[in-house]
Formats: structure tokens, sequence, C-alpha cells
């Protein structure tokens, strides 16, 4: 991605997730902002809008089906924002990337949500690995999900893949990598 489109992508990001004001936008319940309120309230043009949600990696964004809405698949911090994930089973392991200086807390206290609506976990060990070394150098925590699942925890997953979940206890969590 250019990287006049990258700065685009955190602005929209901004937008969708946490400050819809930054862009003088409302978003609705499952967090859709109209594209016109986009293009003329927070400088976006169709097109850039277009190749951010066509080139992103991760998947973060989605149009609806008559393109005339968009919004972030997840990662909301705003409790407003009520998505309907599907419920699924996850798969025996998940991952979770963070930083060593997070480790002791999370051993302690398990993994939380923090200031975003779930936790965000992730089905592969690369993906984990990106996600950790934003911040630093990565720690990789596995996710014993299947026995989280059969003990009665609810995981939902994202239109993009990401699975989502509002804690995970120490129990389940095992360093994988440092």
């Amino acid at each position: 991605m250019k990287k006049d489109l990258k700065t685009k992508s955190k602005y929209l990001s901004l937008i969708l997730r946490h400050n819809p004001d930054a862009g003088s936008v409302v978003l609705d319940g499952e967090g859709w902002a109209d594209i016109k309120d986009l293009i003329h309230n927070a400088g976006f043009t169709l097109q850039e809008l277009e190749d951010i949600i066509a080139n992103d990696d991760k998947r973060r964004y989605s149009f609806n089906k008559n393109k005339t809405k968009v919004r972030a698949n997840q990662g909301h911090s705003l409790e407003h924002i009520k998505i309907n994930f599907l419920e699924t089973i996850p798969p025996r392991f998940l991952y979770h990337g963070t930083v060593q200086k997070y480790v002791d807390s999370i051993m302690k206290d398990g993994l939380k949500k923090q200031t975003r609506n779930y936790l965000h976990l992730s089905k592969d060990l690369k993906t984990a690995i990106s996600v950790g070394s934003r911040r630093g150098n990565p720690v990789i925590l596995k996710i014993n999900a299947l026995d989280m699942y059969h003990d009665g925890y609810k995981f939902l997953i994202s239109e993009n893949g990401v699975y989502l979940i509002e804690m995970v206890p120490t129990k389940y969590i095992t360093i994988e990598y440092r």
C-alpha cells in the first residue's frame, strides 16, 4: 500500500473503530458509516476507500452489499457498536501476539480485552507474530481454545477470520514463542 494510502487507512481505522467524530461521521449500531459522509466530511474519495479496502492485507474493512456504507470488521472500542458476529467452534489452538512487558501480568490475570469490545485471537502464528511485532519483539501466547469452548466460553469470528472473545483465563495460556 502506498504511503499516502497507508496514512488514509490509519485515519479510516481511527474513524471506524474508535472516534467517528474525528471524521465528522456517525456510525450506526453495527459500525456502518455512510460513504457520502466519509467523502464529504472526512476527505476521502470513493477511489481511496475502494483502494484501502481492496489492498488491506488484514481485510480490516468491508463495504455493505450496495456499496453505500463501510465499516471496520472488528477492533472497535466504542460500546454502542454491536456487530452480529457468528458464533463458532474454534480450532484446538489460537494465538495472541504481545510483548514481554505484558507477559507477567497476562500470566497472572489472563488476557483481557482492555479498551476494545473483544479480545482478538489469530488462527496462525504468522499473524500473531505480526501483531506482537508492532510494539517490539513479539511474545506469542498459545491459547487452548477448544478446551475453553468445551468449558463454556463463547467464541465469535469476524468477517475477516479474527477470533473474538471477552477474555482468556491463565489456565488456557502457554507461552509459545519469545
